[in-house]
C-alpha cells in the first residue's frame, strides 16, 4: 500500500511539473537564434540558444562554436561550409569584421546559393549581440566581392531573406526616383523601370540607381557617382543608409537640400519607409556640406519638388 501511494504521489509531481509549462528563463539568461540551414540548404533554420554570457568576446566566441556546429537532433546543416575556417575577428565600434581563409572564395566549398545564405545567417545571428549592428566579410586580408567585382560591404540581419529559391531569379520594378532639375533648386521626378534579382530589397536598389544618375533629360544628378553604398536596412518603417566618405564629396551644382531629399522622397515611396537615418562610415556625427546635421531622422518633404503619388 505505502509502495502504491509513494508511486501515486510521484506521478502527481511529475504531472504537475509538466503543467507548469516550459522551462523558464531566469533573469541571468539570454535567448539568441542560431541560423543553420534546412537539409535541403534553401531556406535558413533557425534554433533557439540559451546562455548567460554578457560578456562581448566571450558571447562571440560561445555563439560562434554554436553557428558552425548543429545539434545532432536537428535536421539541419552549418551554413559555412566545413571547408572553410575563420581565421581571426575585430571589433570596430558597431561593426564585426570576420576574416576567413581561401576557401571561402572557392565555388567547390560553397556554390552560389550557400554562400548567399552562409552571409544572411552570419548577419542575422551575430547581429543579435549588443553592439553589433554589422558584419563584414574578408577574405584572406581582402573584402569579399560580389559578381561584379565591387565589395559585398557591411551587412545587418535585415539585408537578407531567409530563403532563396532561386538566385538567378530577376523581376522588373518600376521606381519613382528624384534627380534635380535644371537648377538645381527643385527635385524632379523620374519613372524607371529596373530588371532586379529577387533577392535584392527596393531600398537598396532606389540608393543603387540614384548614384548610376538620371537617364531622362533636363535632369541633374545628386549623389557623387563614386558614392559607395556601404550597408541599407529597415526597422519599424526607419530606412537606414550607410555611406562611405566619398557621399560628402558631392561638388554637384545643386542646393544643399537637394540630394538629402533626393533620397529621402525616393525611399519615401516605398511603403515601407516613413523616415530616413543617413550615416556615414556608421557615423551620424557629420555634417553635410557645412550645413545639415546627419543626426536626425529626416521625413518626406514635397515642398522641394516633385509630385505626390
Amino acid at each position: 500500500m505505502k509502495q502504491r501511494v509513494m508511486t501515486l504521489f510521484l506521478f502527481l509531481v511529475v504531472l504537475l511539473t509538466g503543467c507548469s509549462g516550459e522551462r523558464q528563463v531566469s533573469d541571468t539568461e539570454h535567448t539568441y537564434k542560431i541560423y543553420y540551414l534546412n537539409s535541403s540548404m534553401t531556406r535558413l533554420a533557425p534554433q533557439d540558444y540559451v546562455t548567460e554570457t554578457t560578456d562581448t568576446d566571450a558571447l562571440i566566441g560561445e555563439i560562434w562554436n554554436q553557428f558552425v556546429t548543429v545539434p545532432q537532433d536537428l535536421d539541419s546543416q552549418a551554413a559555412l561550409s566545413d571547408k572553410v575556417t575563420l581565421t581571426k575577428y575585430q571589433r570596430e565600434e558597431m561593426v564585426l569584421y570576420l576574416y576567413f581563409d581561401a576557401g571561402y572564395g572557392s565555388r567547390s566549398n560553397m556554390n552560389t546559393t550557400r554562400e548567399i545564405l552562409c552571409r544572411a545567417a552570419l548577419a542575422k545571428t551575430l547581429t543579435q549581440i549588443e553592439g553589433i549592428d554589422y558584419i563584414n566579410i574578408y577574405v584572406g586580408d581582402q573584402p569579399l566581392l560580389d559578381k561584379a567585382g565591387n565589395p559585398v560591404g557591411m551587412m545587418a540581419g535585415g539585408d537578407f531573406v531567409e530563403s532563396i529559391s532561386d538566385v538567378n531569379a530577376f523581376e522588373k520594378t518600376e521606381l519613382v526616383l528624384y534627380f534635380a532639375d535644371e537648377t538645381g533648386e527643385s527635385l524632379v521626378e523620374e519613372q524607371r523601370e529596373v530588371v532586379h534579382n529577387v533577392n535584392t530589397s527596393l531600398e537598396k536598389l532606389i540608393i543603387e540607381e540614384l548614384i548610376k544618375g538620371p537617364e531622362e533629360p533636363g535632369r541633374k544628378r545628386t549623389l557623387p557617382k563614386d558614392t559607395k553604398l556601404l550597408n541599407v536596412s529597415v526597422n519599424e518603417n526607419v530606412c537606414y543608409i550607410n555611406f562611405d566618405s566619398a557621399f560628402l564629396n558631392n561638388t554637384e551644382e545643386v542646393m544643399d537640400t537637394i540630394p538629402i531629399y533626393s533620397i529621402v522622397n525616393s525611399l519615401s515611396g516605398l511603403t515601407s519607409v516613413n523616415k530616413v537615418q543617413i550615416t556615414i562610415n556608421g557615423s551620424t556625427d557629420v555634417m553635410f556640406r557645412d550645413s545639415i546635421s546627419l543626426n536626425t531622422m529626416f521625413e518626406r518633404n514635397l515642398d522641394i519638388g516633385g509630385t505626390d503619388n
